[in-house]
């Protein structure tokens, strides 16, 4: 009940459909009253008492079949507290022709819960984090669990899918996320570096159109050009660029080539790039200079001063 003054109640709206699709009239008692519905206490008590009690389990689907089995085994063959005192599942076989047959399809219990993503693609549920496309990061989403999947949704659009995870601490990814977003690391990348290309070497655009349209791989071919402007500098990359357009051979290898004819016809030896690691720098690093004149309070008086 979300409020209640006397005999006026407003019910969850989730209950009252609930109530409606298993076709059943809730009926609320008083307050702290659990007098009231003592046989709804007792038959907690009784499965608390009978069936979990030192009972072990391996997952939910494992807790749920032994669940049913003891409904229809132990639970049904009790003595029934009603005035025939047959068994449960007799006192079930006569009271079932006078109830309303079940729906055919049973009641989507789902937990909804609103989730928020941060700077990565994951919303955190149960203490799980659980993967969303990366497109999604700093919103608000919507999670609808039930007991063997999640989905995340925005609106109507459902935006991940995953197998729900009862335990602490995974991190439950979906494969395609990760593509996604490595897609889209690879290809600020790619789109950084041509455009450095384009500042440093403007005739390289010229050359990638015309790669494009061979079908060559762009990307080797960037990473090509990047390579050869470091080791050989930009105006030599523009000449050596130039040169391979007018060949007609738009490709790495080409320029390569042009840069070595250009070098050998100078006299000029091979570049060298040489590419050290960072503690190797570090060591390298020219210390500055420092006075000596702070030593000269170490030294001991002079001969013949106390």
């Amino acid at each position: 009940m979300l409020e209640r003054y006397g005999d006026a109640i407003r019910f969850n709206p989730a209950l009252l459909d609930f109530a409606a699709h298993y076709r059943f009239e809730p009926r609320p008692v008083a307050i702290a009253r659990g007098n009231e519905k003592g046989r709804v206490e007792r038959a907690i008590r009784f499965v608390r008492d009978a069936f979990f009690a030192a009972r072990k389990f391996a997952d939910l689907d494992d807790l749920n079949a032994q669940a049913e089995a003891w409904c229809n085994g132990p639970a049904a063959d009790r003595r029934s507290q009603d005035a025939h005192g047959g068994a449960v599942r007799d006192a079930f076989v006569e009271d079932a022709a006078h109830l309303i047959k079940l729906p055919d399809s049973p009641y989507p219990v789902i937990e909804r819960v609103v989730v928020s993503v941060g700077k990565t693609p994951y919303v955190r549920f149960d203490l799980n984090d659980y993967s969303v496309p990366h497109t999604e990061v700093r919103k608000t989403l919507t999670m609808l669990a039930d007991p063997d999947r999640l989905r995340i949704v925005d609106g109507r659009e459902v935006l991940a899918c995953h197998p729900r995870s009862y335990s602490k601490g995974e991190q439950i990814e979906d494969p395609a996320h990760l593509q996604a977003l490595t897609d889209e690391k690879r290809q600020s990348r790619r789109g950084r570096a041509t455009d450095q290309l384009a500042q440093a070497a403007p005739m390289s655009q010229t050359l990638l159109l015309s790669a494009a349209e061979r079908g060559d791989n762009l990307g080797a071919i960037t990473a090509g050009l990047m390579r050869l402007l470091r080791r050989y500098g930009a105006a030599e990359l523009e000449a050596a660029i130039h040169e391979a357009l007018e060949r007609g051979v738009p490709h790495p290898n080409a320029v390569r080539l042009a840069l070595e004819r250009r070098r050998e016809a100078r006299g000029q030896p091979p570049p060298v790039t040489l590419i050290l690691p960072d503690h190797v720098r570090q060591r390298d690093t020219v210390a500055p200079t420092r006075s000596l004149a702070p030593y000269d309070q170490l030294k001991g008086p002079a001969d013949g001063e106390q």
